[in-house]
């Protein structure tokens, strides 16, 4: 079995593969200050879950936007199962080439959405991700990674709002009855919402348009791709493991090596 980390700024997203699916998939909330062997605890209990000993994982791949968990994980993962963690950066073999002005930079999340597009959607193709931050990458028609945007995620945007203004309180995000709120509450999920689909198929219109390719898919992924689904008709799938996926296709390709 496969035991995959992705090791984001808000949440980690642990999947155990089972050659066919991911058997059991897990959120937690990072905490940078935790020790390895806390995090080990969690990870026994995610395993616990699936009736899955330690014994039975056969491989580790990682991917980290937090520097200082990174050798917190691969500690915990040498000392309790023994194993190097694949750790993916810009160096490890992907299956795809990297053109971008400084491929160092690129986050490993963002390196791994993208191998997913290539290998499950074929190139060209476009991800969106919704997280910490709106992460979009693409796949060129030569099956380049070639960068993509980056804006603050529409819960960093609605707690910075929350924080900044006395009187504006937290809301649920999600789409107002009507685009024009009639209370502060609605006028709020209003501004952040429609104003984040705005952005989104703004965005998505010319990043397309720069590819020219008019049957690009487009993919989300992220704890809301489900709901901005529903309001964007650029995107074409939900894959809620998106970056999961690429984690095990590297880990595929690199196996051996």
């Amino acid at each position: 079995m496969l035991l995959a980390f992705d090791i984001g700024n808000t949440n980690i997203h642990m999947g155990l593969w089972d050659g066919a699916r991911w058997r059991l998939s897990w959120r937690a909330r990072t905490v940078t200050d935790k020790m390895p062997d806390e995090y080990a605890v969690l990870v026994r209990n995610f395993l616990s879950t699936a009736d899955v000993a330690y014994p039975s994982i056969r491989g580790v791949v990682m991917s980290s936007v937090v520097p200082a968990l990174t050798p917190a994980f691969q500690e915990l993962i040498w000392r309790y199962l023994t194993i190097e963690a694949l750790t993916v950066n810009s160096a490890t073999p992907l299956g795809i080439d990297i053109a971008i002005d400084m491929p160092e930079q690129a986050g490993a999340d963002r390196l791994c959405n993208a191998v997913a597009l290539s290998q499950l959607f074929g190139a060209p193709a476009v991800s969106v991700d919704f997280g910490t931050s709106t992460n979009f990458d693409v796949l060129s028609a030569d099956n380049e990674y070639i960068g993509g945007a980056l804006s603050p995620g529409i819960g960093l945007a609605h707690d910075a709002l929350v924080s900044r203004a006395a009187q504006l309180h937290k809301v649920e995000l999600a789409p107002p009855p009507n685009p024009i709120g009639r209370n502060t509450m609605h006028a709020m999920q209003s501004g952040i919402f429609w104003g984040y689909v705005g952005m989104i198929d703004s965005l998505l219109v010319r990043i397309l348009a720069e590819l020219d390719c008019e049957q690009t898919p487009v993919v989300a992924t992220g704890g809301l791709a489900s709901l901005f689904k529903t309001h964007i008709k650029r995107i074409s799938h939900v894959a809620p493991e998106l970056t999961l996926d690429g984690l095990r296709l590297i880990h595929e390709i690199n196996r051996g090596k």
